[in-house]
Protein backbone atom coordinates (compact mmCIF):
# COMPACT_ATOMS: atom_id res chain seq x y z
CA UNK A 1 0.00 0.00 0.00
CA UNK A 2 1.08 3.40 -0.96
CA UNK A 3 1.13 5.71 2.09
CA UNK A 4 -0.30 9.05 1.69
CA UNK A 5 2.42 11.78 0.44
CA UNK A 6 4.45 13.57 3.25
CA UNK A 7 3.33 17.34 2.64
CA UNK A 8 3.37 20.24 5.63
CA UNK A 9 0.21 21.43 5.61
CA UNK A 10 -1.41 24.08 7.91
CA UNK A 11 -5.20 24.03 8.55
CA UNK A 12 -7.97 25.60 10.42
CA UNK A 13 -11.95 25.07 10.82
CA UNK A 14 -14.48 27.32 12.54
CA UNK A 15 -18.55 26.15 12.95
CA UNK A 16 -21.42 28.18 13.95
CA UNK A 17 -25.06 27.05 14.15
CA UNK A 18 -26.31 30.54 13.04
CA UNK A 19 -28.66 32.80 14.31
CA UNK A 20 -32.18 30.97 13.18
CA UNK A 21 -31.67 27.14 13.45
CA UNK A 22 -31.39 25.54 17.13
CA UNK A 23 -28.74 23.02 16.61
CA UNK A 24 -26.03 22.59 14.53
CA UNK A 25 -26.36 20.09 11.94
CA UNK A 26 -22.55 20.39 10.51
CA UNK A 27 -20.03 18.49 11.40
CA UNK A 28 -16.23 18.82 10.50
CA UNK A 29 -13.17 16.86 9.78
CA UNK A 30 -8.98 17.87 9.55
CA UNK A 31 -7.31 15.38 10.43
CA UNK A 32 -4.24 15.66 7.67
CA UNK A 33 -4.15 14.61 5.10
CA UNK A 34 -8.01 13.95 5.58
CA UNK A 35 -10.42 16.94 5.35
CA UNK A 36 -14.26 16.50 5.23
CA UNK A 37 -17.38 19.14 6.12
CA UNK A 38 -20.63 17.29 6.31
CA UNK A 39 -23.77 19.19 6.33
CA UNK A 40 -26.64 17.54 7.85
CA UNK A 41 -29.60 18.30 6.23
CA UNK A 42 -32.30 20.10 7.46
CA UNK A 43 -35.41 18.98 5.88
CA UNK A 44 -34.73 15.44 7.30
CA UNK A 45 -35.17 14.08 10.64
CA UNK A 46 -31.27 14.37 12.25
CA UNK A 47 -29.46 15.59 10.23
CA UNK A 48 -26.70 15.51 12.79
CA UNK A 49 -26.48 12.07 13.16
CA UNK A 50 -25.94 11.75 9.23
CA UNK A 51 -23.45 14.72 9.01
CA UNK A 52 -21.36 12.82 12.23
CA UNK A 53 -21.41 9.37 10.98
CA UNK A 54 -19.89 11.77 7.73
CA UNK A 55 -17.00 12.68 10.09
CA UNK A 56 -16.53 9.18 11.93
CA UNK A 57 -16.02 6.96 8.78
CA UNK A 58 -13.64 9.23 7.58
CA UNK A 59 -11.76 9.53 10.57
CA UNK A 60 -11.08 6.38 10.50
CA UNK A 61 -10.01 6.57 7.31
CA UNK A 62 -7.37 8.82 8.37
CA UNK A 63 -6.95 7.08 11.80
CA UNK A 64 -6.44 3.39 9.71
CA UNK A 65 -4.65 4.97 6.85
CA UNK A 66 -5.26 4.52 3.14
CA UNK A 67 -3.60 3.50 -0.71
CA UNK A 68 -2.62 7.02 -1.96
CA UNK A 69 -2.27 5.57 -5.06
CA UNK A 70 -6.02 4.18 -5.02
CA UNK A 71 -7.46 7.16 -2.98
CA UNK A 72 -11.08 7.04 -4.88
CA UNK A 73 -11.93 4.00 -4.24
CA UNK A 74 -11.10 4.84 -0.14
CA UNK A 75 -13.40 7.43 -0.53
CA UNK A 76 -15.78 5.68 -2.24
CA UNK A 77 -15.71 2.41 0.16
CA UNK A 78 -16.23 5.15 3.05
CA UNK A 79 -18.91 6.74 1.34
CA UNK A 80 -20.52 3.33 1.20
CA UNK A 81 -20.15 2.35 4.71
CA UNK A 82 -21.58 5.78 5.35
CA UNK A 83 -24.92 5.18 3.69
CA UNK A 84 -25.06 1.50 5.10
CA UNK A 85 -24.73 3.11 8.52
CA UNK A 86 -27.50 6.02 7.77
CA UNK A 87 -30.11 3.53 6.40
CA UNK A 88 -29.23 1.26 9.52
CA UNK A 89 -30.12 4.33 11.74
CA UNK A 90 -33.10 5.07 9.33
CA UNK A 91 -34.55 1.61 10.02
CA UNK A 92 -33.42 1.75 13.90
CA UNK A 93 -35.61 4.66 14.06
CA UNK A 94 -38.55 3.54 11.97
CA UNK A 95 -38.67 0.71 14.26
CA UNK A 96 -39.28 2.23 17.51
CA UNK A 97 -42.02 4.96 16.12
CA UNK A 98 -40.16 7.65 14.78
CA UNK A 99 -42.69 6.88 11.06
CA UNK A 100 -41.92 5.03 8.00
CA UNK A 101 -41.03 8.17 5.95
CA UNK A 102 -37.99 8.66 8.88
CA UNK A 103 -35.13 9.52 6.60
CA UNK A 104 -31.76 11.06 7.83
CA UNK A 105 -29.24 12.54 5.40
CA UNK A 106 -26.13 14.77 4.91
CA UNK A 107 -24.19 16.40 1.99
CA UNK A 108 -20.20 16.20 2.52
CA UNK A 109 -16.88 17.54 1.03
CA UNK A 110 -13.84 15.93 0.90
CA UNK A 111 -9.96 16.52 0.25
CA UNK A 112 -7.37 13.89 0.46
CA UNK A 113 -3.69 13.73 -0.45
CA UNK A 114 -3.04 11.31 -2.73
CA UNK A 115 -0.07 10.39 -5.22
CA UNK A 116 -0.51 11.28 -8.92
CA UNK A 117 1.27 10.54 -12.40
CA UNK A 118 3.38 14.08 -11.84
CA UNK A 119 3.58 14.00 -7.77
CA UNK A 120 1.32 14.50 -4.64
CA UNK A 121 -1.68 15.90 -5.61
CA UNK A 122 -5.49 16.62 -3.78
CA UNK A 123 -8.07 14.44 -4.61
CA UNK A 124 -11.35 16.39 -4.03
CA UNK A 125 -14.67 15.25 -3.44
CA UNK A 126 -18.44 16.55 -3.05
CA UNK A 127 -22.15 14.97 -2.80
CA UNK A 128 -24.65 17.65 -2.55
CA UNK A 129 -23.79 21.37 -2.27
CA UNK A 130 -21.62 22.00 0.62
CA UNK A 131 -18.70 23.16 -1.59
CA UNK A 132 -14.38 22.93 -2.04
CA UNK A 133 -12.72 25.83 -3.82
CA UNK A 134 -9.41 26.78 -4.25
CA UNK A 135 -7.12 30.11 -3.74
CA UNK A 136 -4.33 31.65 -5.44
CA UNK A 137 -3.28 34.83 -4.57
CA UNK A 138 -6.25 36.74 -4.92
CA UNK A 139 -7.93 34.19 -7.54
CA UNK A 140 -11.06 32.47 -6.00
CA UNK A 141 -12.37 29.38 -7.98
CA UNK A 142 -14.94 26.93 -7.28
CA UNK A 143 -13.71 23.53 -7.93
CA UNK A 144 -16.53 21.46 -7.10
CA UNK A 145 -19.72 21.23 -8.72
CA UNK A 146 -22.88 21.68 -6.40
CA UNK A 147 -25.60 19.14 -6.69
CA UNK A 148 -28.35 20.90 -7.19
CA UNK A 149 -31.85 22.06 -8.81
CA UNK A 150 -30.38 25.30 -9.35
CA UNK A 151 -27.22 24.21 -10.66
CA UNK A 152 -28.81 22.07 -13.22
CA UNK A 153 -30.98 25.16 -14.14
CA UNK A 154 -27.62 26.59 -14.66
CA UNK A 155 -26.09 23.73 -17.12
CA UNK A 156 -29.18 23.70 -18.99
CA UNK A 157 -28.90 27.60 -19.35
CA UNK A 158 -32.32 28.07 -17.93
CA UNK A 159 -31.03 30.52 -15.44
CA UNK A 160 -27.83 32.39 -14.96
CA UNK A 161 -25.08 31.63 -11.94
CA UNK A 162 -26.68 34.98 -10.47
CA UNK A 163 -29.98 34.08 -10.65
CA UNK A 164 -29.47 30.93 -9.20
CA UNK A 165 -28.19 32.83 -5.64
CA UNK A 166 -31.81 33.76 -5.00
CA UNK A 167 -33.68 31.13 -6.73
CA UNK A 168 -36.43 30.26 -4.26
CA UNK A 169 -35.30 26.58 -4.78
CA UNK A 170 -31.92 27.36 -4.34
CA UNK A 171 -31.63 24.78 -1.37
CA UNK A 172 -33.16 22.09 -3.44
CA UNK A 173 -30.55 19.11 -3.62
CA UNK A 174 -30.18 16.51 -6.20
CA UNK A 175 -27.88 14.33 -4.75
CA UNK A 176 -27.13 13.36 -0.43
CA UNK A 177 -25.91 10.52 1.56
CA UNK A 178 -28.60 9.08 3.11
CA UNK A 179 -32.18 11.29 2.80
CA UNK A 180 -34.16 8.31 1.31
CA UNK A 181 -37.48 7.07 2.91
CA UNK A 182 -36.51 3.73 0.70
CA UNK A 183 -34.51 1.11 2.82
CA UNK A 184 -31.45 0.37 1.16
CA UNK A 185 -31.38 2.96 -1.35
CA UNK A 186 -28.39 4.28 -2.50
CA UNK A 187 -28.84 8.41 -2.74
CA UNK A 188 -25.80 9.54 -4.64
CA UNK A 189 -22.43 9.08 -5.33
CA UNK A 190 -19.56 11.45 -5.38
CA UNK A 191 -18.18 13.56 -7.80
CA UNK A 192 -14.08 13.31 -8.03
CA UNK A 193 -11.59 15.98 -8.73
CA UNK A 194 -7.80 15.79 -8.91
CA UNK A 195 -5.56 18.89 -8.35
CA UNK A 196 -1.73 19.38 -8.73
CA UNK A 197 -0.80 20.52 -4.90
CA UNK A 198 0.71 23.64 -7.07
CA UNK A 199 -2.70 24.15 -8.16
CA UNK A 200 -4.17 24.57 -4.76
CA UNK A 201 -1.94 26.06 -2.52
CA UNK A 202 -5.23 26.87 -0.15
CA UNK A 203 -8.39 25.16 -0.08
CA UNK A 204 -11.41 26.03 0.84
CA UNK A 205 -14.21 23.55 2.11
CA UNK A 206 -17.68 24.46 3.51
CA UNK A 207 -20.99 24.31 4.28
CA UNK A 208 -23.50 26.20 2.12
CA UNK A 209 -24.34 28.15 5.28
CA UNK A 210 -21.23 30.11 4.30
CA UNK A 211 -21.61 30.11 0.44
CA UNK A 212 -25.17 31.11 0.53
CA UNK A 213 -25.01 34.16 3.08
CA UNK A 214 -21.62 35.74 1.49
CA UNK A 215 -20.65 36.17 -2.27
CA UNK A 216 -17.49 34.52 -3.82
CA UNK A 217 -15.72 38.28 -3.65
CA UNK A 218 -16.36 38.33 0.07
CA UNK A 219 -14.96 34.45 0.61
CA UNK A 220 -11.70 35.78 -1.71
CA UNK A 221 -11.30 39.12 0.25
CA UNK A 222 -11.32 37.18 3.42
CA UNK A 223 -9.06 34.47 2.47
CA UNK A 224 -6.63 36.91 1.13
CA UNK A 225 -6.51 39.43 3.75
CA UNK A 226 -5.96 36.00 6.41
CA UNK A 227 -2.73 34.35 6.14
CA UNK A 228 -3.34 32.46 9.32
CA UNK A 229 -5.42 29.27 8.12
CA UNK A 230 -7.22 29.21 11.54
CA UNK A 231 -8.43 33.25 11.43
CA UNK A 232 -9.46 32.61 7.66
CA UNK A 233 -11.73 29.86 8.80
CA UNK A 234 -12.85 31.94 11.71
CA UNK A 235 -13.47 35.03 9.86
CA UNK A 236 -14.95 33.18 7.01
CA UNK A 237 -17.94 31.61 9.33
CA UNK A 238 -18.20 34.80 11.42
CA UNK A 239 -18.93 36.54 8.15
CA UNK A 240 -21.32 34.29 7.49
CA UNK A 241 -23.49 34.72 10.43
CA UNK A 242 -22.84 38.29 10.32
CA UNK A 243 -24.90 38.40 6.96
CA UNK A 244 -28.06 36.94 8.44
CA UNK A 245 -27.12 33.48 9.97
CA UNK A 246 -30.15 31.59 8.23
CA UNK A 247 -28.19 28.24 8.46
CA UNK A 248 -25.08 26.93 10.31
CA UNK A 249 -22.03 27.61 8.68
CA UNK A 250 -18.98 25.80 8.47
CA UNK A 251 -15.58 26.04 7.13
CA UNK A 252 -12.21 24.29 6.91
CA UNK A 253 -8.89 26.35 5.25
CA UNK A 254 -5.93 23.98 4.36
CA UNK A 255 -2.71 25.79 3.13
CA UNK A 256 0.19 23.79 1.45
CA UNK A 257 3.18 24.80 2.67
CA UNK A 258 5.45 21.87 1.40
CA UNK A 259 6.94 18.74 1.13
CA UNK A 260 8.54 17.40 3.90
CA UNK A 261 11.83 15.25 2.07
CA UNK A 262 15.27 14.02 3.28
CA UNK A 263 16.55 17.00 1.57
CA UNK A 264 17.41 20.00 3.59
CA UNK A 265 17.51 22.41 0.94
CA UNK A 266 13.53 21.92 0.23
CA UNK A 267 12.13 21.58 3.68
CA UNK A 268 14.39 25.12 4.80
CA UNK A 269 13.07 26.57 1.57
CA UNK A 270 9.46 26.09 2.13
CA UNK A 271 9.84 27.25 6.12
CA UNK A 272 11.61 30.66 4.65
CA UNK A 273 8.66 30.84 1.60
CA UNK A 274 6.41 30.32 4.58
CA UNK A 275 7.49 33.35 7.26
CA UNK A 276 7.57 35.66 4.32
CA UNK A 277 4.01 34.64 3.64
CA UNK A 278 3.20 35.32 7.14
CA UNK A 279 5.12 38.87 7.68
CA UNK A 280 8.18 37.15 9.85
CA UNK A 281 10.72 38.21 7.36
CA UNK A 282 11.12 40.91 4.61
Amino acid sequence: MSAPPRVELHHGAATDVGRVREANEDAYLADPPVFVVADGMGGHDRGDVASSIVVEEFSRLAAEGYDAARGAEAIAATLREVETRIHAFDLEQRSTGAGDTFSAGTTAVAALLVDGEAGPCWLLANVGDSRIYRFDGDVLEQVSVDHSLVQELVDAGQITAAAAAIHPSRNVITRALGGSALPGAVSGEADYFLLPLAAAERLLLCSDGVSGMIDDDTIAEVLAHHDDPRDAAERLVAAAVEAGGRDNATAVVVDVVGLTTSDPYDSAAQRVSLERKLGALP
